[in-house]
Order: structure tokens, then sequence, then C-alpha cells
């Protein structure tokens, strides 16, 4: 059998999964702090029993414009529960039975009437705390919250920007070293001034410790974005910032604003201390003026950790960057420099984070865009494209060795990752940003568009019969 078959054999449901309930977490946006969006472990799902797959439809107080994480065997209520929780556009976190579809808690941010039915919303998904007791969420007003898993009551509430009306937290929180990383970016319109700032907060205290702002980043804390010369440069990409595995160091990409190579980092991919204390690392385009005259952003999409040594980069401009990260160590400020540019699956801006799928020692990127699903092998570090199809996706998925990609028209496409074979689509209504969980033998996946300002929404949860 050849590799490739052998791939395709275990992805498509053989000897590398079964039907059993695994009782494994998924924490956070991209299953872990690397944001690989791979789940190494069986789910209980196999291409054998998707069929047996029975959706329900649950009613949320708002549209979860993200993915929502989930706990095994949590204390909730007095009972021990699986739970989904998850995080409405307009802040309020939810937990949510996994095996009933009953709403275990709500937990409404203070004000949130001020906003409801407005564009000031939050897409960020939330994070699970290592210990399990404590969920960490974001909301409108700039603000991040950790909550009791047990009870959704809130034990502190820590401010993150000083002009929530104009710096949105839009990308999914992580969590490392105790440390909550969130970032900053802007709405629609890039309505001036804003900044794209990376936040770390202590987990146990929520004292906020530092802040590097991508413009004026000669000043630290928190600033007043109209005090800074220059706006925007956000950091909104799905994946938010990404943790290099060992290090511990952040990796942050940033949208149109001016760049400068010394105190403003607009349309860059960024390498910061763990502590976002110090600029380690930098690359932007040679043709860095034109992405911000054009407004097209090169961290429409968080940078893709792949090896020690190598890192994807997409933008609104249809290429995925292959970039070096000992270049981006290299002393001073880098224009250029790629080791490989390839397209976009239909050439068109990225908006999603692309899926890293080690199988057998191999590293595999796939992403999804507006018109389009593609898979490329690493080989001699060079990316080679393996299979593409026309049909667009939000942030794809690789759990129970099968791919799963939500079309924003509709549908939950379940591939075979080796091959991009189809093997069923799973019914669901249209969405935006949102992306699937799969894991003890649940799918669960957000519906809904942050954009439609709905304060309903609806959660599809699927089970094995």
């Amino acid at each position: 059998m050849t590799a490739l078959a052998a791939l395709a054999a275990t992805a498509a449901g053989g000897s590398g999964a079964t039907a059993a309930s695994t009782g494994h977490d998924w924490t956070r946006f991209g299953w872990d702090a690397r944001r690989s969006s791979s789940f190494p472990y069986p789910t209980g799902i196999t291409a054998a029993n998707l069929a047996g797959l029975k959706r329900q439809q649950v009613r949320l107080p708002g549209t979860a414009d993200s993915s929502p994480v989930y706990l095994h065997g949590v204390t909730i209520g007095g009972k021990s529960r699986d739970a989904f929780f998850l995080t409405t556009t307009y802040g309020i976190t939810l937990a949510v039975d996994a095996a009933t579809g009953t709403i275990l808690w709500r937990w409404t941010p203070p004000g949130y009437s001020r906003w409801a039915g407005s564009s000031q919303i939050t897409t960020a998904t939330p994070v699970v705390d290592p210990s399990r007791r404590w969920l960490y969420a974001a909301s409108p007003d700039g603000m991040i919250q950790k909550l009791s898993v047990a009870t959704g009551r809130a034990a502190w509430r820590v401010s993150i920007t000083k002009l929530p009306e104009r710096e949105k937290v839009a990308a999914s929180l992580n969590l490392d070293r105790g440390h909550v990383i969130a970032t900053t970016g802007g709405y629609i319109g890039d309505q001036p001034p804003y900044q794209g700032h990376v936040a770390i907060i202590d987990a146990g205290s929520g004292r906020l410790l530092h802040v590097w702002n991508s413009l004026c980043s000669d000043r630290q804390g928190l600033i007043a974005p109209a005090s800074c010369p220059a706006s925007d440069s956000a950091i909104w990409g799905r994946a938010g910032a990404v943790v290099v595995p060992g290090s511990g160091d952040l990796l942050v990409a940033t949208g149109n604003a001016p760049w400068n190579g010394g105190t403003d980092w607009g349309d860059s991919t960024l390498l910061l201390d763990p502590n976002a204390t110090r600029l380690l690392g930098n690359y932007t385009p040679s043709n860095t003026d034109q992405l911000n005259a054009s407004d097209l952003d090169l961290g429409s999409t968080s940078p893709v950790y792949l090896t020690p040594g190598l890192i994807a980069q997409g933008g609104k401009d249809g290429q995925i960057r292959l970039l070096s990260l000992a270049r981006l160590r290299a002393p001073g400020a880098h224009e250029g420099g790629e080791l490989q540019v390839v397209s976009t699956p239909s050439g068109t801006d990225l908006f999603t984070a692309p899926a890293v799928w080690r199988p057998r020692g191999q590293v595999w990127l796939i992403a999804a865009d507006g018109g389009g699903t593609a898979a490329w092998a690493l080989r001699a570090g060079r990316l080679v494209k393996v299979w593409s199809n026309a049909s667009g996706g939000t942030s794809p998925v690789v759990a129970g060795g099968l791919l799963w990609v939500y079309g924003p028209g509709g549908g939950l496409r379940v591939y075979v990752p080796a091959t991009g074979r189809l093997v069923t689509t799973l019914d669901a209504g249209p969405g935006h940003w949102s992306s699937p969980i799969v894991v003890d033998g649940r799918v669960a996946l957000p519906e809904g568009n942050a954009n439609d300002h709905a304060t309903s929404g609806v959660l599809d949860i699927w089970r094995l019969r």
C-alpha cells in the first residue's frame, strides 16, 4: 500500500479511528495553542458511521460567529456533564449540555442593552483554563472576563482597550504560561482611530500585565488611540495570537496601516516574546505601501506555524507566503524575502485559519477561502499542492481522520483529508466566521452572521444515534 493510500484508508475510518467516546477536551480555537486545528485523537465519528449522525438545533440568545469549546465530565449545577461553551456577538457566554442541548447557564455582560443589535460586536472564541474550572471570554465593551465553568459567574473583568467603540476584540483568545492572550482590531470600514495591539493578562488575578502596540510600538501599555499619529494595523485573523511551541513566542499578523520598520508595523507578520514586551522578528511584503493603500490586509489571517523553521502567511491579496522564522529573527526590518508564494485555493482573500495536519510525520497545510478548498504537503521545504476543489469554506478542522469544512452558504462538508474525496455533507444553515469542533462522538457548529446584528441564533449539534 502506498503512503497516500494508507493515509486515505486511515482517514476513511480504518485502524486510525474507533467509535468509542474519547473523553478529551477542546479548550480553544484551533484545538491547541499553536492553532493547528488538527485534533489528534479518535472522535468516535468515522466515515463508516457518519450516516448515523443526528442533528439537534439549539436556539441561542444571540449569534455565535466564532467556534465553541468543549469540556467533558465537568460539574455544572451539581452534576457531572459534558458541555459546550460559546460567546455570542454581543458578549453573552453560554454553557450548553452536550448530551441534551439544554442551556446550563448564561452570563450577560453589564451594559449589554447598550450595544445589542448594533454594529459593536465580538467574534472571539473563548479559551478554557488548564484547571478546567475557568473560562475566559470577550465582550463588545473591550473587556475580557474570567467565568466559572460550574456557575458562569465572573471572577474578574479587565479592559484591553480605551476605545471599545473603535477597537474590536475580533480574534480568538489564547492562553499559555498562565497568561490570557488577546488582540484588538477595528470595525468594518476601518474608521479611525484604532490600533491593533496584543494584551497579556494574568489568568489568576486578571491584572493587565503587558501591551504591545503595532503602531507607536515604542509606547508601552494601553494608549488612547487618538494619541498615536497612525491608525489601523488590526490584529484580527481568526486565530489571533499563535504560540510557538517550546519558546512560547507569539506570532501575530497585522492589517493595512503605515509601515516604517521601526515603530509602525502595518501589513506585517510579527514575532513577539511570550510576554509581548519585545519584538523578536518581523516580515512585511515588499509592496507594503500598495497593500496599505488597497486595504489588502496581510493580517486577514493569522500566521500558520508549520515547523520550527517555517511558517505560512496568507492575506487579502490571494497569496500564501512561505516564510523562514530564522529570517524573521534576523536583526533589522525585513521587506520581502519569501521562500515561496502560492495562490490561495481560489485566488481570493483568505479570511480563515488554515489547518496543519501531521499524518505519519508529514506536514500538510489545508486552507479554505470563499471559492475553494485546497491541501498542500510540505516537501523539501516547499508547499506542493496535492488536491483542490471549488467549494469554499470557513476555517477547516481535521478531527478523527476526517476533514471538516463549513460552507458559509450552508452545509458542513466532510472529506478524506489525504485525497479531498467528499464523504458527505451535513445539513446546516448559512454562516460567516464560525467553524466546527468534533469530539466525543459529537459535532458542534454555530450558524449565523455577526453582520446581521441578530440577537438570536442557532447551535447545531450532531450526535451518533
